[in-house]
């Protein structure tokens, strides 16, 4: 029944995928460059309803593994891939707890994305190829956190890259979002280079590349050099893929393609796939503490990083990209000091109120959009400064939008609240003999290192919840900026795109539920910890060490939490509630913080302009010139050869022909009599 069972939940949205993609390909009339909208209910049918069938069978499953959890680990292979000598790789799938539960969060949170598309694309030219993209883009996410090795993983970690591309770019016409398509795909392929070398170095260490046997082999090379090569790698790869220092350039750029992407790829799925890789690589980092510190350090300065440029963003949508940013920063310091469940516990949550966040985002544009469009006016419809007041017009969106912005500040008892607190807990309590407290990272110690990371992690939390209370503000509450004409055609997103908002909504009250602290005993405690036990217990247990927490201690680091949320959303409250004008009658921001610390300006001029020079000069100028003209020179010359050898020997001396046939007859004679 396993084996069955996952073959369909991949094979779903493939297949969602192959008739939305013949839909959007023949499904046109032949007087109309747009997909017909006798077709529309086909695809509306199909391509979300392959994601929810493909959540009903990732439920059917979850329960199977509950009713026998001593057999929750499933090995399902369905044929040979790459056997060459000693490398045989198989088309294997893992299914165990920590794999199940990433289902679930695709297909369930994809469902809802996929369901408040309807509403957001249904006057798209291209609504059907938008459905195909996302299917395919479910169904490689799928092979990824199901794959049973390394390869097979890879195959699902490029193909969520190239369905990236495909989506962020998805107006391709504009070229700045075909450029945005490009810039995710090459930065994602630097990271993957750190993949490949990692790969590499696993099989020429261990000649195996499965998770089990690598993993088992690897175990027992703790502290090594090699380890920790592979452990650096790795994270290089998690670094591009989730948008970590320096690596994270192409994700605020990502939010050129329509916003219910953003909300499955930069909230609930492709961006924490760096998050799952060092969850499911946990026995490679804990046997590398320094690689285990690296993370840290960088989930920490990312978080602040992202941050404090959000403090200074417009568009709505760019602050909730260095949001992403930050909080992924949150879930490196989880899992980078041995706190896996509580990084995976973050992913969870995060999903849950940051797609909320972006599909309230959507239903704000999409209304901005078509008050825009009912009057004619070509203002920027995601500027926060020409929104304010939407709550009197869109009550279900700003209330959900609000208790949103909550959980991602850190109030209890919102699902944020607990995830992100277990995180700071843990990182201080490793701070004290610790294994990772124990090592040392450029010299320095490592508990000096994780209570650094545990103040910016702390100081992050302040800068969260003033970010995101100041959008909130600036959207929502205070006078309207959108326009007196406009303001009659402001109203609530359809039913379809306000249930799946909804939906989040519950979920992000409820989503700390799922590993509630013995401090805070609402209903069971440690559920996911239980859960994810047989997966990352003994590596997590390795790095912990006897770092530990008291009761004590541990109340006034929650209280330090949630004091440090309350202060945020207070300074926010004072620092915003004057009224602003609108994006016509305000000054550029030019502040640093606004260009993002112009960081781009400085890749381009540091990397991208002497590569395009060296390109122009050295390859356009020098290899391609200089090889067209060697060949149209060699091939000029050898035809002038050839014809003035050919007229010497043409020139209608009969004698010379019979010279010539004569000499010809003796070298075939000569030929046949050496054979």
């Amino acid at each position: 029944m396993i084996p069955t069972l996952l073959g369909v939940l991949i094979l779903l949205p493939i297949l969602g995928f192959l008739a939305n993609g013949s839909i959007a390909l023949f499904g046109k009339r032949a007087d109309d460059n747009r997909a017909t909208t006798a077709r529309h209910p086909l695809v509306t049918l199909i391509g979300p309803g392959v994601i929810l069938a493909a959540f009903g069978v990732a439920m059917a499953l979850f329960l199977d593994m509950q009713r026998a959890p001593e057999r929750a680990l499933h090995l399902v292979r369905y044929g040979r891939w790459m056997p060459v000598g000693n490398l045989v790789i198989d088309w294997s799938l893992q299914l165990d707890q920590l794999s199940i539960l990433m289902v679930l969060v695709i297909t369930g949170v994809g469902a809802l994305i996929h369901l408040f598309s309807i509403g957001y694309m249904r006057n798209d030219a291209s609504y059907a190829r938008y459905f195909a993209y996302l299917n395919l883009f479910v169904a490689f996410m799928l092979v990824l956190v199901l794959g049973a090795s390394y390869p097979v993983l890879f195959v699902g970690w490029e193909g969520v890259g190239l369905a990236s591309y495909l989506l962020i770019g998805f107006w391709f016409s504009d070229k700045a979002n075909a450029e945005a398509g490009k810039k995710a795909f090459v930065v994602n392929r630097v990271g993957d280079f750190g993949f490949l070398v990692a790969m590499f170095l696993i099989w020429v260490t261990t000649q195996k590349l499965d998770f089990i046997g690598a993993h088992a082999a690897l175990g027992g090379m703790a502290g090594t050099p090699v380890v920790l090569a592979i452990a650096l790698f790795l994270f290089i790869g998690c670094a591009g893929k989730s948008a970590q220092l320096p690596l994270y350039i192409w994700l605020p750029d990502a939010m050129a393609g329509p916003t219910p992407v953003s909300a499955l790829i930069h909230a609930a799925t492709m961006v924490t796939a760096g998050v799952y890789l060092v969850a499911r690589a946990a026995p490679i980092f804990s046997g590398a503490p320094e690689a285990s510190l690296v993370i840290t350090a960088v989930g920490a300065l990312t978080a602040l990083f992202a941050a404090t440029i959000a403090l200074r963003q417009w568009d709505i949508k760019k602050v909730l990209a260095y949001s992403t940013v930050s909080q992924l920063g949150y879930m490196f310091l989880g899992v980078g000091s041995g706190a896996y469940t509580a990084g995976v516990f973050h992913l969870v949550t995060h999903a849950f109120f940051k797609a909320l966040l972006f599909l309230g985002a959507g239903s704000v544009i999409h209304a901005m959009h078509h008050a825009y469009h009912h009057t004619h006016r070509d203002d920027d419809p995601q500027d926060l400064r020409n929104m304010g007041g939407l709550a009197k017009y869109m009550p279900a969106t700003a209330a959900a939008m609000t208790l949103a912005t909550l959980a991602i500040a850190g109030i209890p008892p919102l699902a944020g609240f607990f995830s992100k607190d277990e995180i700071l807990a843990s990182v201080f309590a490793r701070a004290q003999g610790s294994p990772l407290a124990n090592a040392s990272l450029l010299g320095i110690p490592g508990s000096t290192v994780l209570y650094g990371a545990y103040a910016l992690g702390v100081l992050t939390a302040l800068l969260t919840a003033i970010y995101m209370t100041r959008m909130l503000l600036l959207a929502f509450y205070g006078s309207n900026r959108t326009g007196e004409a406009e303001q009659e055609m402001l109203h609530e997103a359809p039913a379809i795109m306000t249930a799946p908002v909804l939906v989040l909504g519950a979920l992000t009250v409820v989503g700390g539920w799922l590993n509630l602290p013995a401090l805070i005993p609402l209903g069971p405690v440690g559920m996911l910890e239980h859960w994810l036990e047989p997966v990352v217990g003994s590596s997590a247990t390795r790095l912990a060490g006897a770092g530990h927490l008291d009761h004590t201690t541990e109340t006034m680091l929650v209280a330090v939490a949630t004091t440090v949320a309350v202060v945020g959303i207070v300074i926010a409250l004072l620092r915003y509630r004057k009224p602003i004008a609108d994006k016509a009658h305000s000054p550029v921001d030019a502040s640093v913080l606004a260009r993002a610390y112009n960081v781009d300006g400085l890749v381009d001029a540091i990397v991208v302009r002497p590569i395009s020079a060296f390109a122009n000069v050295v390859l356009t100028r020098g290899v391609e010139t200089g090889v067209d003209r060697a060949f149209s020179a060699g091939g000029a010359m050898l035809s002038r050869t050839a014809a003035l050898v050919g007229s010497k020997l043409q020139d209608g001396d009969v004698g010379k022909y019979a010279w010539l046939l004569a000499a010809g007859a003796l070298a075939l004679l000569a030929a046949l009599t050496l054979s």
